[in-house]
């Protein structure tokens, strides 16, 4: 920000900045000096100055050849102040016209950024020129720091009361084909880089698959180890369950065919006895039969066979019927002497 200059008649303030150093002179004799300064002066017999008092960035910008006749571009920043102020203005055109009314730029700082670029050129320059193209993009951006530094020592800037505060080389560049196929190389084996990476990402990535695929394998055959020692611990109790029930079933029928056997000697002993008791029944009854005459036997036949008989609703009686049964009558009555046994034991035979 410069100065303000108000204007009166016949007189003119002016009005200082904390970041400009203002020298007045009247009749050639420094009335005023210094920063922030506000003061009334003459137009017509003054002379006023504005320095710059801070400090100043001067960014660079040039080309260099090296030794085996590569362009390179050199990008810097120069950081310089004013440090005799009076001596600068002295210098270099810093001054501002009053007449106007109000601060006019002078060209001193375009003279500044002139001289200080053209010795940062030159130093850089003779550099340059002294390695290849190689060093200069490996070291260079050092070496031209260096080379730089040696601008605080140059006599012109120190008649001229500049102070150099610092340099910063940015970049040290060769041309942009040059660049590229300089590039080239380090892109390839950043690219090999990459896909070596990746191919050893894709590595991994298949031995862990393998890994995984080993572990679910091993999963199933584990899986199916233990299904097959289920399956022939089951086939084993099924089996045993059915010899269990096959023992059971054999002692079952075992007790069963005893129980028969039991059963059916028991009854056999009964059948026997009631054959027995049959037998002795019949033979006793053979024994009463045989002292008992026709005519009971006949009787007993008669009764036995009567409940097999079929009913008789009416008889009819007959004569001839009562003659016949009187007949047989007779004739049974006289068997029973003809029956009668012999003088020596024998039966009597009929005719």
């Amino acid at each position: 920000m410069m100065a303000t200059i108000k204007r009166y008649p016949g007189f003119r303030q002016f009005l200082g900045s904390a970041s400009d150093y203002v020298v007045h002179l009247s009749k050639g004799d420094v009335r005023h000096q210094g920063v922030g300064q506000a003061f009334w002066f003459r137009p017509d017999t003054s002379v006023l100055s504005e320095v710059p008092a801070t400090d100043q960035e001067l960014p660079v910008l040039f080309h260099a050849v090296t030794r085996d006749q590569q362009d390179v571009t050199v990008q810097a920043n120069v950081t310089y102040r004013f440090g005799d102020p009076v001596l600068a203005s002295q210098r270099l055109d810093f001054g501002i016209f009053p007449v106007t009314g109000k601060g006019q730029e002078a060209s001193g700082r375009q003279q500044v950024g002139a001289i200080v670029g053209q010795l940062a050129q030159s130093l850089t320059v003779d550099l340059i020129a002294t390695v290849d193209l190689a060093e200069a993009l490996e070291s260079g951006v050092g070496s031209v720091r260096t080379a730089l530094g040696a601008l605080g020592e140059d006599a012109r800037l120190v008649a001229t009361g500049i102070e150099i505060l610092g340099v910063r080389v940015l970049a040290v560049r060769p041309e942009g084909d040059v660049e590229k196929a300089l590039r080239t190389p380090v892109r390839e084996r950043l690219q090999a880089e990459a896909d070596r990476a990746t191919y050893e990402r894709r590595a991994v990535a298949v031995e862990r698959e393998r890994k995984i695929a080993e572990n679910e394998l091993a999963s199933q055959i584990e899986l199916a180890a233990r299904r097959e020692q289920l399956v022939a611990q089951e086939g084993a109790n099924k089996r045993r369950e059915a010899e269990e029930a096959a023992a059971a079933a054999l002692v079952s029928a075992k007790s069963d065919a005893e129980r028969r056997e039991i059963a059916a000697t028991a009854q056999a002993a009964s059948l026997r006895q009631l054959g027995e008791a049959e037998a002795a029944k019949e033979a006793a009854l053979m024994a009463v039969y045989a002292n008992v005459g026709r005519d009971v036997l006949t009787a007993l036949a008669l009764r036995d066979a009567a409940p097999h008989l079929p009913n008789v609703g009416s008889l009819t009686v007959t004569p001839d019927l009562v003659s016949g049964l009187l007949s047989a009558l007779t004739n049974r009555a006289a068997e029973p002497a003809a029956d009668a046994p012999s003088s020596n034991g024998a039966p009597a035979v009929e005719r």
